[in-house]
């Protein structure tokens, strides 16, 4: 069985060897998507400085954004684990769904209905054409890890890649406390 098709909903733990790429260094990205097309997933540990109100300000709400990667980070994503709120979701994995109604959302958040750890959102998305994931797995830039999370979306974001990394254990050890930029050190 090839990698491919295996990957949805599993997390991508960035390899310590690409400590110089600004947009995946130190991420940890959750897989939405793995087919013969490409693959699609969210940095699931990078807030951004805004909020949801800061961007859509018709809605009263004040949810962290995430950057969800470098592909077409001008648009808003959102994944979360009430499909039966949010009509038209589609499940990604265990329980986690990617989009949905956006109309009914904006009426469930300004009525408070949906709690910050039912729901992330991002801005952009991470993605890799056909076979380029699976080459950048091959060159060994990540890490394919089971999302052992019951509750990924109501995680604090900041120790998340620090976490895996001590998981993996061995080699990567030293890693988990290195600072973010080794030439500080």
């Amino acid at each position: 069985m090839s990698v491919k098709n295996l990957l949805k909903g599993k997390l991508l733990i960035s390899e310590p060897s690409i400590l110089n790429d600004r947009s995946f260094n130190r991420s940890v990205i959750y897989l939405t998507e793995d087919n013969i097309d490409g693959s699609v997933g969210f940095i699931i540990n990078k807030k951004t400085e805004f909020v949801l109100k800061d961007l859509i300000p018709d809605i009263d709400c004040d949810f962290k954004i995430f950057s969800g990667g470098p592909v077409e980070p001008e648009n808003l994503y959102f994944i979360h684990k009430i499909p039966d709120l949010i009509p038209n979701s589609i499940e990604i994995s265990n329980g986690i769904f990617w989009g949905g109604d956006f109309k009914t959302l904006t009426n469930l958040l300004n009525n408070r209905k949906v709690d910050q750890s039912d729901i992330r959102f991002f801005l952009g998305y991470s993605g890799w054409t056909e076979n380029q994931l699976k080459e950048e797995l091959s060159e060994s830039n990540w890490v394919v890890v089971d999302n052992k999370y019951p509750d990924l979306l109501g995680l604090e974001s900041k120790d998340i890649w620090k976490n895996q990394i001590l998981k993996l254990g061995g080699d990567y050890q030293i890693w988990a406390n290195a600072p973010k930029n080794p030439s500080l050190n």
